[in-house]
């Protein structure tokens, strides 16, 4: 399938801190991976997620970043694409993701990154106030080359766009992890809002 439109968005950088990951260990099985993906995450890499798989929870390993096919510059061609942040949520492409509660996933992250403008490689990161783990709202799907996942993105909030103006990670409540994974799709809709400002700080 050809998407016609491809948002070139950050946060395309984030951390898990591994410690962090056992405070999941309540909420999320343990049982569909092998061992801790590397915690510094980048596109391409094998990153964790929690989904639901066959009425209950788990953790899985997966690719970040979902490969489209999108129109070349040359009529007739084709590129491939690894999108890793989804904004147009009414795109029939990731409408039909979205609409499926069986195809969204947590993403785990302690911290994200936003480049800093002019400054080459340098970074912003992004915490959430006195919490060890938070989670993105994502999705996935299955590839040629296995499952992979994308997150949402939305509008920023005053902390974040004081920084980076675009976007931030559609970043969800505790409260709302389960809403997540089980709303229609005008529930998961309505989750994608930027997250409070004063319950976020800079580094």
């Amino acid at each position: 399938m050809i998407a016609s439109r491809y948002h070139f968005l950050m946060c395309n950088h984030y951390r898990n801190n591994p410690e962090a990951i056992s405070t999941w260990r309540e909420y999320i099985g343990w049982d569909l991976y092998d061992g801790l993906p590397e915690p510094d995450l980048w596109p391409k890499r094998q990153a964790l997620v929690a989904r639901t798989v066959e009425g209950r929870k788990a953790l899985d390993k997966m690719a970040w970043g979902v490969p489209l096919a999108l129109a070349g510059k040359r009529p007739g061609t084709t590129i491939t694409k690894h999108v890793t942040n989804v904004r147009n949520l009414a795109s029939p492409f990731w409408k039909a993701i979205l609409a499926e509660p069986l195809q969204r996933c947590l993403v785990p992250f302690s911290s994200f990154a936003e480049p800093q403008t002019g400054a080459g490689r340098a970074e912003h990161w992004f915490t959430v106030n006195d919490a060890l783990l938070s989670a993105f709202a994502g999705i996935w799907r299955a590839s040629d080359s296995g499952n992979v996942f994308a997150f949402l993105t939305c509008e920023p909030n005053p902390l974040v766009a004081a920084l980076h103006p675009k976007a931030m990670p559609v970043i969800l409540h505790t409260d709302d992890y389960d809403e997540w994974l089980s709303a229609d799709y005008a529930g998961a809709c309505e989750l994608a809002v930027p997250y409070p400002s004063q319950m976020m700080k800079v580094e």
